[in-house]
């Protein structure tokens, strides 16, 4: 799976590691590493596992291929595991830091090709994601559309 990152924070000063702006900057570009350095089951997860707390839980919609909650640093690399499954490609193609607090709020914009049907879809998610004590602790991600999603990455009936 690829994934690229073409937008960043807006703030590029250098702030504690404990400012959920940094751990929320400082995961997305280890994120972009550790797929670029081929992702699961290729690259360790331990290029991320500093920016997650051991006890982290993300939520994912129920209706998505990879719906329901993921928890601790074993759970994270099971997720990372599926959406390759999933998905062949996966590009943040902009991306706004909305709020940078103990509960932050991303919007993303993605393009991404499912690896089953090979079609493409473009779609916005907007995530709420707790940092306590310098870790992420939290993720709630929304989509737009999860019926879209779905259907991109289900064969059709013939």
């Amino acid at each position: 799976m690829t994934h690229h990152v073409s937008a960043s924070p807006t703030d590029p000063a250098a702030p504690s590691p404990s400012d959920p702006g940094a751990v929320l900057s400082g995961m997305y570009a280890a994120e972009a590493e550790y797929l670029a350095a081929g992702g699961p089951g290729a690259a360790s997860f331990a290029l991320l596992a500093p920016y997650f707390a051991p006890d982290v839980v993300l939520h994912q919609a129920a209706g998505l291929p990879y719906g329901g909650s993921w928890r601790g640093h074993a759970g994270m690399e099971r997720f990372f595991h599926e959406m390759s499954r999933v998905w062949e490609t996966f590009d943040i193609t902009q991306q706004q830091f909305l709020a940078t607090g103990e509960t932050s709020v991303v919007h993303s914009r993605i393009r991404a090709r499912s690896r089953v049907t090979g079609r493409e879809i473009a779609f916005p998610i907007l995530q709420t994601i707790t940092v306590t004590g310098g870790r992420i602790t939290e993720v709630h991600p929304f989509y737009w559309d999860t019926a879209a999603i779905t259907a991109a990455c289900t064969p059709s009936a013939t």
